[in-house]
């Protein structure tokens, strides 16, 4: 999550606002699909047993919980800037380690958390921050040599609600290769995914603007929230048809390893 103090960024408020919308929007599932079908290559062993997973702005544990559902003996170490996610993420994965950690800020890594991780998923974070390098650089403190790393980056237009929730940026494939490069991470993949019906969906919400953020702000009517219902489970079934790999798509997917 973003590590700037700024009232736009301010991730306890976000998680209490946003959490129940973040559930229920399509997008959200599309992407832990995403997410899922690259993590079978990278889990070792049944059920996981032997992978160290460190899961980067692990937010509310959702993410978490649905790995150690997956594959309960692989072992889950979250950090996230927000204490009020961190709490909220040990009770539904007990079984995992939830750590609040700023990783804009130098700080000595435990001796049992440093080089920690042989996998680690980064999903929809780097967005969000102003010095993304510094970031990453922190980040590699808990991988282990040959530790390697999945991120999700937003691509496309920033909608107002992006912008509302702190987005600095939105990457291309190209563009995010150079980030990690230059963060020293030797990228194995890139690509963008989600054309053309994820690209669709997030021109919708483009369109809607500022009154995206009200509806969620207000709750909206029961109409309004019958109707946005409907919308997103007819999404849900449209993005089936998505392209797993395209250039136009608006949804970003990195496989790098430490170098």
């Amino acid at each position: 999550m973003d590590q700037t103090v700024t009232a736009r960024d301010d991730w306890d408020s976000h998680w209490e606002q946003y959490s129940e919308v973040t559930a229920s929007n399509p997008a959200h599932e599309y992407r832990r699909q995403l997410i899922f079908r690259e993590l079978a290559d990278l889990i070792q062993g049944p059920e996981g047993e032997g992978t160290q997973l460190l899961d980067i702005g692990s937010g509310q544990g959702d993410f978490a919980r649905e790995v150690s559902r997956r594959y309960p003996k692989t072992a889950i170490l979250g950090l996230d800037l927000s204490q009020q996610g961190v709490e909220i993420a040990r009770k539904k994965v007990p079984s995992g380690t939830f750590l609040q950690r700023d990783l804009l800020q130098s700080a000595d890594v435990p001796p049992g958390q440093r080089q920690w991780a042989d996998v680690a998923v980064c999903s929809e974070v780097l967005e969000h921050l102003d010095e993304p390098r510094k970031f990453l650089e922190h980040v590699s403190d808990y991988l282990a040599p040959s530790g390697r790393v999945l991120f999700t980056v937003p691509g496309g237009p920033r909608t107002f609600f992006d912008r509302h929730i702190g987005h600095r940026t939105h990457f291309t494939p190209r563009s995010f290769r150079a980030l990690l490069e230059s963060s020293g991470f030797k990228v194995e993949r890139v690509y963008g995914a989600g054309f053309p019906f994820f690209n669709l969906y997030k021109l919708l919400l483009l369109v809607r603007g500022r009154r995206l953020v009200t509806d969620v702000a207000a709750g909206a009517d029961t109409s309004t929230r019958g109707l946005a219902r409907r919308v997103m489970d007819l999404f849900g079934i449209l993005f089936r048809l998505n392209r797993a790999r395209s250039p136009w798509g608006w949804q970003i997917v990195a496989l790098a390893r430490r170098s």
